[in-house]
């Protein structure tokens, strides 16, 4: 049950957070400009340099139009307003915090996706997105560095009978220097999204990007993969079992990745991590295989304690972090102890955050420069 307690709690999370920033009522800029990530010459939605959002939905017979904010619309609405030409505007409440936030429309009672925008896998449907510029974004910026490439794999999986999907993020320089091997971060999602996520929404591609160009890191690889192997619709995630997911990840993608890419196939170059739900599958498997993994992380995704690991020689770091409007406390005092058991633990809290992809862009990229360090 110790498990599925994880995950009630991090739905919790989810659903309780708020993503409207808390700051007094000021007048709004009219500085509107579109979003980064409209779909090509759509002009909304739109974000003004405080943080507000408004949104423009072209649905002239509609009665009702409101905008639903965050993972699964959990986050409260914004009502729209009818114009004279038949289109429905509006603009959020209050600024929204900084960084993606995932959406939808309800017309008269139908639940839609902005024809405006990108869309996002998340609460296991195709969902809107929309990014709130933040004040320390060029980590995970496009820049005019060497870039990296994320390819997509499919590998056998006898276990679930099928072939399954996976994108394996190869740093700059990877193709050219044949005989150069890499340590290889199995890098999970969280719960309704999929493997598209970190590349997506978390920008996971560009951070490594960036970190290797600033000389933070040394390069290494990145595997990303679908981590359910049973449909779970929300409500009933105590259905869920990390075991036949385990066995995808253990005896078919890892040795599959080891013999079609230029890994250092041992468990001292072999890092897994995962947010939220895929925080929850990562401790179970590392615990469960401590001869397969030595660096361990959990972004919102629970914590160790030292009782936990049966073999303190083989880990060789372990990484807790969460938003600031988490619950960073638990964060910090499990690495605590875990300090006090001899272990290598490092916490971080990203300030300002909550249950969402600005809290794990940040804990990827503090996370990336301690892995696979001598």
């Amino acid at each position: 049950m110790k498990k599925y307690s994880i995950i009630i709690v991090l739905i919790l999370a989810i659903s309780g957070s708020m993503c409207f920033a808390q700051q007094g009522q000021e007048a709004i800029k009219e500085d509107f400009k579109p979003s980064t990530l409209n779909q090509p010459g759509q002009e909304y939605p739109q974000v003004n340099s405080q943080g507000y959002a408004r949104f423009k939905i072209v649905a002239p017979e509609a009665q009702s139009v409101v905008v639903s904010l965050g993972l699964g619309g959990t986050r409260g609405g914004t009502p729209l307003s009818k114009d004279a030409e038949g289109n429905w505007v509006g603009t959020t409440a209050g600024p929204m915090e900084e960084g993606f936030h995932y959406y939808h429309v309800t017309i008269d009672g139908g639940v839609f996706n902005d024809p405006g925008t990108l869309n996002f896998y998340g609460s296991t449907r195709w969902e809107s997105g929309i990014e709130i510029p933040a004040h320390d974004q060029d980590f995970y910026a496009l820049k005019d560095v060497p870039h990296g490439n994320v390819v997509q794999v499919l590998f056998p999986s006898e276990s679930t009978n099928t072939s399954r999907r996976a994108f394996v993020y190869t740093p700059p320089g990877y193709e050219k220097n044949q005989s150069k091997r890499y340590p290889v971060l199995y890098l999970q999602h969280g719960w309704g999204e999929d493997e598209t996520a970190w590349s997506n929404q978390g920008h996971a591609n560009l951070i490594m990007d960036n970190l290797i160009a600033d000389g933070k890191i040394d390069p290494f690889i990145i595997v990303m993969t679908y981590g359910m192997t049973n449909e779970v619709k929300f409500g009933g995630l105590r259905n869920f079992k990390v075991e036949p997911f385990q066995t995808v990840l253990i005896d078919e993608l890892i040795p599959y990745v080891d013999s079609h890419f230029r890994t250092i196939a041992d468990q001292p170059h072999r890092a897994m991590a995962g947010l939220s739900m895929g925080g929850m599958e990562t401790k179970t498997i590392t615990l469960n295989n401590p001869d397969v993994f030595s660096h361990y992380g959990l972004l919102s995704g629970g914590v160790y304690a030292p009782e936990d690991v049966k073999d303190k020689s083989k880990v060789k770091l372990i990484f807790l972090s969460c938003g600031s409007f988490e619950r960073p406390e638990g964060v910090v005092n499990s690495v605590k102890a875990l300090k006090e058991a001899g272990f290598n633990a490092v916490s971080y809290v990203s300030e300002g955050t909550r249950h969402e992809f600005q809290t794990w862009r940040r804990s990827l990229y503090e996370m990336a420069q301690l892995l696979f360090k001598n």
